[in-house]
């Protein structure tokens, strides 16, 4: 048995050298670089610059109702954001009652 444990030993310690070496791969032969084409050389022409006036602006009907409604849009968010806002207090009064009805109840 202890030659058997000394011939695996051997075994696995030749395995473990012959996985860890390396091989180097093979050096290519150096490959001659390609030579580049020189482009051609166009003249483009040259359009002449003219300048043109901008133009006027003009708010068409369809920006005026635009905003319009905008400006509705802001005023009814600005009246449902105050109802929400009375509504929430009267809510906490109803609760405040109720809480101290509760309490007197409890007694």
């Amino acid at each position: 048995m202890k030659n058997s444990l000394i011939l695996a030993t051997v075994i696995a310690s030749a395995a473990l050298v012959a996985c860890g070496k390396k091989e180097e791969a093979p050096v290519a032969a150096p490959v001659a670089p390609a030579v580049e084409a020189p482009a051609p050389v166009v003249e483009a022409p040259v359009a002449p610059v003219v300048e043109t006036p901008a133009a006027p602006v003009v708010q068409e009907p369809a920006a005026d109702a635009a905003s319009n409604a905008a400006n509705q849009a802001v005023e009814a968010s600005g009246e449902a954001a105050v109802k929400a806002e009375e509504a929430a207090d009267a809510a906490k009064v109803a609760a405040d009652e109720a809480v101290k009805a509760a309490t007197e109840a409890a007694k």
